[in-house]
């Protein structure tokens, strides 16, 4: 039985499969690279000035928002702070800080692992607490829990 295909779909179907040279050359004008070209040079300039965060020096921690503690980044310790249903570790190392264990159920700040950056926060929602990052370079009051 033979194919049912239209001589013009057959050639199109043989561009796009690769039948002869690549069909990428033959499919993007001069204007396409252009503006390939032009997305790339926007991607790598924005980066630097959409991206600061910065270096972080202290962590805060909060507990139904209000402030507890602001922890120096720059000895190695543990703080322990009394949440709405259990306590919750934190440990701080020089330039980092995470949440070593939390009562919540899924564990969710727990598992953020070591934040580095300015603003990075591990939020404990169960629990009302929460550990963020600030220090020089980043944004004051840039993200919120929501967009975070």
């Amino acid at each position: 039985m033979k194919d049912h295909v239209p001589d013009g779909l057959r050639e199109l179907l043989a561009q796009a499969t690769g039948a002869g040279n690549a069909p990428w050359r033959s499919l993007l004008k001069p204007g396409d690279w252009v503006l390939l070209l032009a997305a790339g040079v926007l991607v790598a300039a924005s980066y630097p000035l959409l991206w600061r965060g910065g270096t972080a020096d202290r962590a805060i921690v909060k507990r139904d928002g209000q402030v507890v503690t602001e922890l120096a980044l720059n000895a190695a310790r543990r703080y322990e702070v009394a949440g709405a249903i259990g306590n919750t570790i934190i440990e701080v190392q020089p330039g980092r800080a995470r949440v070593v264990s939390d009562p919540g159920p899924r564990q969710y700040c727990v598992q953020q692992g070591w934040l580095t950056r300015a603003n990075a926060v591990a939020i404990c929602a169960p629990n009302h607490v929460t550990l963020q990052l600030s220090g020089r370079g980043g944004q004051n009051g840039g993200y919120d829990t929501l967009n975070y």
